[in-house]
């Protein structure tokens, strides 16, 4: 009969258990994989599958479970995982600013949609847009490749090492500032199309002041805005790649 000791039960548990802190807290945070509609069970199910897959390709950590050092090195996990996930969120983050900006230009601020993953009122052209970068994302192989950056992270950043620095966190939050830029730049065309549009119907105001800007300005706005984004649709898919590449 095989008997194990206690530490050996310990050693065995940890070569699992350091993996795992990771992997549920990418799952917890990374797009698509996070949402609400996705039962817990099956996001803990995921992360125990690819623990099981990963786990016995890493090399041992010399820190026991239930010690002090354990807490740091938990920490640590935490961290990466959740670091790794915003980073993908800020591209999903940029999508739907730029959604609320065209939304905003094109007079539909007002028009907002319940999201029952965020729990919060999204903009209808933020939400549009945002499915799409979701369904693009999955076309894409995204959530492949966000995979294989995690498990890239086990060697880069090994459990155990120093991986939580400053340089780190700076990293993070230059990847946050980009959010704004990618999201203006994503937006641009159309914003600058309907202001040339808005700016033709205050002239027409001042030149035919009988005419009611307020009453045919809606619909001329929502129709061109509505045109625009069918035809720059075959470009949102190239610049929606990028955006999401340079978030993995």
């Amino acid at each position: 009969m095989i008997h194990f000791t206690s530490d050996q039960w310990l050693e065995w548990l940890g070569l699992y258990f350091w993996p795992l802190l990771r992997i549920l807290a990418l799952i917890s945070t990374a797009p698509i994989l996070s949402e609400r509609s996705i039962p817990k069970r099956v996001k803990i199910g995921l992360a125990i599958l690819i623990t099981i897959i990963v786990a016995p390709t890493l090399p041992p950590v010399n820190v026991p479970i239930f010690s002090a050092p354990a807490l740091w090195v938990g920490l640590q996990q935490i961290l990466i995982g959740v670091a790794i996930g915003f980073t993908m969120q800020f591209a999903f983050a940029a999508v739907r600013m730029a959604g609320e900006l065209i939304g905003l230009q094109m007079g539909l601020s007002f028009a907002t949609f319940f999201d029952p993953g965020s729990r919060l009122n999204m903009p209808i052209i933020a939400r549009i847009i945002d499915l799409l970068a979701m369904l693009l994302f999955m076309a894409f192989d995204g959530h492949l490749w966000l995979i294989s950056m995690l498990v890239d992270t086990f060697h880069t950043l090994p459990i155990g090492g120093d991986a939580v620095n400053s340089n780190a966190f700076m990293a993070l939050t230059r990847a946050a500032g980009l959010i704004f830029i990618s999201g203006l730049m994503l937006a641009l065309p159309l914003i600058t199309l309907l202001l040339t549009v808005n700016l033709a119907l205050g002239l027409l105001n001042r030149m035919a002041p009988q005419l009611s800007v307020f009453v045919i300005g809606f619909p001329i706005t929502l129709t061109v805005g509505m045109l625009l984004i069918s035809l720059l649709m075959p470009l949102i898919a190239p610049l929606l790649r990028a955006l999401i590449q340079r978030g993995i």
